[in-house]
């Protein structure tokens, strides 16, 4: 691959519903830590023989627990996604024409998912490509994605034009079953530009890193994407979505 990918794991989190003390990232899933399964994917892809992961809670835990083949990011205040990036800038600058976003707890990310959506941005010469999830339904294990993920709306001709969260949604809105589980590949000098423009004005406070989605559609950039199956999209968040996990995880 001629151009650089940086792979970028945002794994800071407490995880305070989680109800441990571990950091979320290392609580076990199947016998290994959580983002143990994610980093088995990421080696298979051979995109990067030394990923980043952004740590903050617990952080010298885990990097005592996961070692040295990784490029460790501190992330001293925990502000948001889009924070987590900005800390990593100064890391990646000048290693990365591209960085790809993933998440520490989502652990059945597989490794073609991972080729996919660079395959797709580098074809695509994009700036920012994204994974999609397009559901059946909101029943059983899916309920999940009802109120945790922002919809995806698009034009007639298939282009994305809004990324939408539950809680803005109107009624119907809330009926569409694409939805964006927030898996990422930036063209690198974009995404750091654009990072800059990100406030924080929102219900909590932080840098959302899907705001750079709303930026790239009010500059009318293309947002390229790939579909991928709902349970790769999985992350865990309380102990029953890692209950949920275990169930839907292959042995």
């Amino acid at each position: 691959m001629d151009e650089k990918v940086k792979i970028l794991i945002l794994a800071g989190g407490k995880g305070t519903r989680m109800q441990d003390t571990l950091p979320k990232v290392l609580i076990k899933i199947k016998g290994k830590p959580i983002i143990q399964h994610l980093l088995e994917s990421v080696t298979k892809t051979g995109i990067d023989d030394k990923p980043a992961i952004v740590v903050g809670y617990g952080k010298e835990e885990v990097i005592q627990t996961l070692g040295e083949n990784y490029d460790y990011v501190i992330q001293n205040e925990q502000k948001g996604t889009g924070h987590a990036v900005i800390v990593a800038q100064e890391k990646l600058k000048n290693k990365a024409d591209h960085v790809v976003v993933l998440y520490g707890d989502h652990p059945l990310v597989s490794p073609e998912t991972i080729k996919k959506l660079v395959e797709k941005h580098l074809n695509a010469g994009s700036k920012i490509t994204m994974a999609t999830v397009v559901l059946p339904d909101f029943k059983d294990w899916r309920e999940i994605f009802y109120t945790n993920f922002s919809r995806i709306l698009r034009d007639a001709d298939g282009n994305i034009i809004k990324d939408i969260q539950f809680k803005d949604a109107s009624d119907e809105e809330k009926k569409v079953t694409e939805v964006n589980p927030c898996y990422f590949c930036f063209q690198a000098q974009w995404l750091w530009e654009k990072l800059k423009t990100l406030d924080t004005n929102n219900a909590q406070q932080e840098y959302y890193l899907t705001d750079l989605v709303k930026i790239a559609m009010e500059e009318k950039i293309n947002i390229e994407s790939i579909q991928i199956d709902p349970r790769e999209a999985l992350g865990a968040n309380s102990k029953s979505e890692l209950e949920i996990l275990e169930r839907l995880m292959i042995q």
